[in-house]
């Protein structure tokens, strides 16, 4: 297979590293290395670059033409345990080995979440009729007028407003006429009058201005009791309305609402009264503060994610309503799914009101409901922070497959030495990862280079990351002679499967170039939905069609597409996306190579070296002419063909 010219210098300088992790490294070339390698048995000769090749004699890589290098059995791995591998201080060099130690500590998490603003419902206050009768004229006549408190809104005419005025003045004239032993009854129904008049909305200024003229006015106005944006107009001139009939809803804009979308699997860290940041499209470059005041205690089944509210001060009037948002909360992450925050910690909180926040046990000054402590709402209280300090990992050190974690420790008190050992880890946080299981405080572990470490691993037919148990081969191949036939061709083990079958890995082949198409074109939001769609054709593909080792193998396989499109479904930003997609790519390569297609869909497989920092990634694509998934718009031909899996058929499906 032919590669890039300027990609033959990057390989012979991996084949180099590679060869000396595999050989322990080296500290004096030449002789010496000679010498012990004739002193040592080569037990067989593999390629730096496909460690699964593995032959009796020298040769060439069948995949990538390399010289192969020889693996000996009596160097100083045989005094190490099954999970250990030694490297000399000059292979450490080479394969820029570093480590980190395994620490508690609070680490802060990064939740990002997307959403947008709504009125404040406590906010919002609707004009009506008090009293009924017609309206004869609307003063604010459009919405969106911003009104003030006091401001006159509606002259209403009213019969029955007429008939009670005359009640009050015909009262009042009584008053003047009757003796004193009536005079106190009267007055009580004078009284009751005014207040009756007080309840259909006209003030106390209106009131005295009848009593004094003695004229009935045939109109009253009703007034805004607040400040406020018009937001709705029910009600019209010539209207007949009841009492309770709605005219108007104004909206004050001074604090709104932010209602976000937080995946399920983000709910751990989240808290109420947790400041929450967020910018819009609007106001570039400008962050808005508020505060979590709801988390809805129902998960929506479609997009599996819980509504967060977030109350935010809006004195300027910059947010408006169905703005979009993109939203971040930091929280300082503690053991057992719990949160720090040194300004909440042994605190007293108002479960309506998060803003009022007091030293000691007490009641709002807002609501008058009784403050509850902040341990009791999921923060860490403040004499418990040591214990309750997370263990962690940098997010590097562990290599992770399907749900599998290795990580690769400094043996202590033995140079060089290296352990694989599986651990079972909780959930990232930041640039960490929680750990669960299977390490210590103060353990050194592998952040950079732990891929060439395990890729060593692998050639001498250790417990690996790809192969947990060791004793022979990557899975998936078959020997022959000393020459492993399936590697040859870079192919798994392949699996005679029914025409059915194979149409099914069509489909699911479909969708997986949805998410290519998607993420080639930097369509983050159809990236998504594309992997949803791969989710769910994934689940309808039949593995009842296969039997023994075929079905086994599906199942697995099964599980880590899964896994990876649920990632890609579920992913906050394009990059992370594009990540899962690597993964994802890898596994459809194989099942397609294992399990086949029916011929009718063109695939064909892709390699950018410069993807991931150079590292280099695959993906397959549909189109003969280079679609980049990893740079999208930035370098969309960026790549060259490897494979033709499968050339099509002239009327083949492109996408179902």
């Amino acid at each position: 297979m032919k590669k890039s010219k300027f990609l033959v210098p990057g390989f012979i300088i991996v084949a180099f590293i590679l060869g000396f992790i595999i050989r322990g490294g080296g500290d004096k070339p030449g002789v010496h290395e000679h010498a012990v390698q004739q002193e040592n048995q080569i037990e067989f000769w593999t390629c730096s670059m496909h460690p699964q090749i593995r032959q009796p004699g020298p040769g060439q890589c069948p995949i990538c033409a390399m010289d192969l290098i020889p693996v000996s059995g009596g160097d100083s791995n045989e005094a190490l345990g099954l999970r250990e591998h030694r490297l000399s201080e000059r292979a450490m060099k080479l394969a820029d080995i570093q480590t980190a130690p395994v620490e508690r500590k609070f680490v802060t998490a990064e939740i990002r979440m997307d959403g947008k603003i709504e009125y404040d419902e406590t906010r919002l206050s609707y004009i009506t009729a008090w009293v009924p009768g017609r309206i004869d004229r609307l003063f604010v006549d459009y919405t969106g007028t911003h009104v003030s408190k006091g401001d006159h809104l509606v002259s209403l005419y009213s019969p029955e407003l007429v008939t009670t005025q005359q009640e009050l003045l015909l009262g009042l004239k009584r008053m003047q006429n009757q003796s004193s032993r009536l005079l106190k009854s009267t007055q009580k129904n004078v009284e009751a009058t005014r207040e009756k008049l007080r309840l259909w909305g006209l003030t106390e200024n209106q009131i005295k201005q009848i009593e004094r003229s003695k004229k009935v006015s045939d109109h009253t106005t009703i007034y805004s009791p607040m400040s406020g944006i018009v937001i709705q107009k029910s009600g019209f001139e010539g209207m007949y309305v009841d009492t309770g009939t709605r005219i108007y809803t104004v909206a004050d804009l001074s604090h709104v609402w932010v209602k976000l979308d937080a995946y399920e699997s983000d709910l751990v860290w989240i808290r109420y009264g947790q400041k929450v940041e967020f910018e819009t499209k609007a106001y570039p470059g400008e962050v808005f503060n508020g505060q979590i005041t709801f988390i809805d205690p129902i998960l929506n089944s479609q997009t599996r994610t819980v509504k967060v509210r977030v109350n935010v001060p809006n004195p300027e009037g910059k947010l408006k309503p169905e703005m979009f948002v993109s939203a971040r909360v930091y929280p300082q992450v503690a053991s057992g799914g719990k949160v720090m925050d040194p300004s909440l910690s042994d605190k007293w909180i108002c479960p309506m009101h998060p803003e009022i926040v007091k030293e000691s046990k007490d009641i709002c000054d807002i609501c008058g409901m009784p403050l509850v402590t902040t341990e009791s709402l999921g923060y860490v209280a403040a004499d418990k922070t040591r214990e309750e300090a997370p263990l962690v990992i940098p997010a590097t050190a562990p290599l992770i497959t399907g749900k599998r974690a290795v990580v690769y420790v400094a043996a202590a008190g033995k140079q060089g030495v290296f352990e694989g050992r599986e651990v079972t880890l909780g959930p990232r946080a930041g640039d960490y990862y929680l750990v669960k299981d299977g390490l210590k405080e103060g353990e050194q572990v592998v952040v950079n280079g732990n891929f060439k470490i395990d890729s060593a691993v692998q050639i001498l037919a250790k417990p690996s990351m790809m192969n947990p148990e060791g004793g022979g081969p990557a899975p998936g191949q078959q020997h022959q002679g000393g020459v492993d036939k399936q590697a040859v061709g870079n192919n798994p083990e392949v699996f005679d499967t029914s025409i059915i079958f194979k149409k099914q890995i069509d489909a699911l082949v479909a969708a997986y170039f949805t998410v290519h198409n998607a993420l080639s074109q930097d369509s983050f939001k159809e990236a998504r939905d594309g992997a949803q769609t791969f989710v769910k054709r994934l689940t309808k593909v039949e593995m009842t069609l296969l039997n023994g080792k075929a079905h086994m193998t599906w199942m697995n396989d099964q599980k880590t597409l899964h896994t990876y499109a649920q990632a890609i479904a579920r992913a906050k930003a394009l990059a992370e996306a594009r990540t899962h997609f690597e993964i994802l790519s890898d596994k459809m390569y194989t099942v397609t190579k294992t399990f086949g297609v029916s011929g009718k869909v063109a695939v064909y497989r892709f390699y950018c070296p410069m993807a991931f920092n150079n590292k280099g990634a695959y993906w397959l694509q549909q189109s003969q002419e280079t679609e980049n998934p990893y740079f999208g718009s930035a370098m969309f031909r960026c790549g060259t063909q490897e494979e033709v899996l499968s050339a099509g058929m002239p009327g083949g499906p492109v996408h179902e």
